[in-house]
């Protein structure tokens, strides 16, 4: 069964167990740049998700009650003029024929068909709050049917959140959904070996980015999932730096934040190494207790196991290096519970990795009640994909020794959570300090 299929079959069974109504996903909107020019279009995941259909101007929708459902696609007619000059479009006919879908029509009958079809229904279920073109057109559907109730006619009473129910469907991947992601993983990998061999002093940021969106193209990916990171010297201390126009410069570290999409799934990897090929004496201590920490992030990424579990064990190893180094002060626990190490380190150790690079899925356990003041956070199951990526970040500062000033550092790698353990899909980048120095010098 086409899995596209399968998860509309999914997500229609859950709808039935709240008893019935219709879903309505509509895809991302195109947006203006400047004038008559449009951004690349990216499509909505929850659409994506549930129909693998990449045009824009359509809506999924999905009628369900207790004795059957039905999937209906809305999208832009065949236009041969249109075509022309935007390009290929399916029509509703082939659309219907290639996805699956019980029926398909054009996009110009959503507004004639929709009350009908919310007619006499319990409930309608949305991205609510998504797009607030979307909700006014669905706030002028209700009432639309809400006028003919002198007719007998009644209007939904409830309105659901429908990304509640896709994410969970998301937060466990599909035996499709991990072949693409391996993939991806591939890529980015690939673009990273090149970025580390094209490194080397008085060559500007931007190039390096350039070497790594090349490897994605001739990879097969369209584009970065995300907005790449190139971050050399004390720019590596900026969490989410974009700018990207700084020269290397001799003895730096350089920082790459970088992953491609493919087929509408992230990768997400970071790598920390010398612009020049060598760490030096400060580089290398502050290097391998980030990657020690990784190591530690790793080895508790597996079935059972708490979503802040990883993150736990990173910060024990972090602390403990800080205090190694002078840094801070100890003992351990000290640290740890004062937070005295969030100078240096202040995110999490990872996320979900999906269709989107910052994944959805609640981070806490539905259902389960409340320790104290907070739900206990998720238990990782096979399937899921969460990223690893501890870091320090030493800004200069007259309280810091000389030698350890604007050094920042991140390793990051993604884990598929297997039956046994995990599964590091983005492997093929070195990440030792002694191999990533014998790439870089070959």
């Amino acid at each position: 069964m086409h899995p596209y299929h399968d998860r509309r079959q999914r997500l229609t069974q859950l709808i039935r167990e709240r008893g019935g109504g219709v879903a309505v996903i509509a895809t991302a909107p195109e947006v203006i740049r400047n004038r008559d020019a449009h951004y690349p279009y990216r499509w909505d995941s929850y659409f994506y998700y549930l129909t693998g259909f990449t045009e824009p101007e359509a809506v999924l929708v999905l009628s369900v009650d207790g004795s059957g459902a039905e999937s209906r696609l809305f999208c832009r007619d065949k236009n041969e003029e249109r075509e022309i000059w935007d390009g290929y479009r399916f029509g509703p006919q082939l659309a219907r024929e290639k996805f699956g879908f019980d029926h398909a029509l054009s996009i110009d009958k959503l507004d004639e068909e929709l009350p009908r079809l919310l007619a006499d229904r319990p409930a309608i279920f949305s991205a609510i709050g998504a797009d607030s073109a979307h909700d006014a057109r669905i706030a002028r559907w209700l009432n639309s049917v809400r006028g003919q109730a002198r007719a007998g006619v009644s209007a939904p009473a409830q309105v659901f959140e429908i990304r509640s129910l896709v994410d969970d469907m998301r937060l466990i991947k599909d035996s499709h959904e991990i072949d693409i992601m391996r993939r991806a993983a591939d890529i980015s990998a690939a673009a990273h070996v090149r970025a580390m061999r094209a490194s080397r002093p008085g060559r500007f940021e931007f190039e390096l980015e350039a070497e790594l969106e090349h490897e994605f193209r001739m990879g097969g990916s369209k584009a970065p999932a995300y907005g790449s990171i190139v971050a050399s010297g004390r720019h590596a201390c900026v969490l989410h730096y974009r700018a990207n126009d700084a020269r290397l410069t001799e003895g730096e570290l350089l920082l790459i934040d970088a992953g491609c999409e493919l087929d509408g799934y992230a990768s997400d990897i970071t790598r920390t190494f010398p612009v020049s090929g060598r760490f030096s004496g400060a580089q290398r201590t502050l290097y391998d207790i980030v990657l020690e920490a990784q190591q530690a992030a790793i080895a508790a990424t597996r079935p059972g196991m708490r979503f802040i579990d990883p993150h736990n064990a990173a910060v024990k190893v972090l602390a403990q290096g800080l205090i190694d180094c002078g840094l801070i002060s100890g003992p351990l626990d000290t640290a740890i519970e004062s937070g005295a190490y969030r100078r240096f380190y202040m995110h999490r150790t990872g996320h979900w990795l999906g269709m989107d690079v910052h994944d959805c899925g609640d981070y806490r356990e539905p259902g389960e009640p409340a320790t104290g003041s907070e739900k206990p956070w998720r238990i990782l199951r096979p399937g899921m994909v969460i990223t690893e990526e501890p870091g320090l970040y030493v800004r200069a500062a007259d309280d810091i020794p000389r030698h350890f000033h604007d050094i920042g550092i991140r390793i990051e790698d993604d884990a598929l959570v297997t039956e046994s353990g995990c599964e590091i899909l983005t492997g093929k980048v070195p990440k030792a300090a002694n191999d990533i120095e014998a790439l870089m010098q070959s």
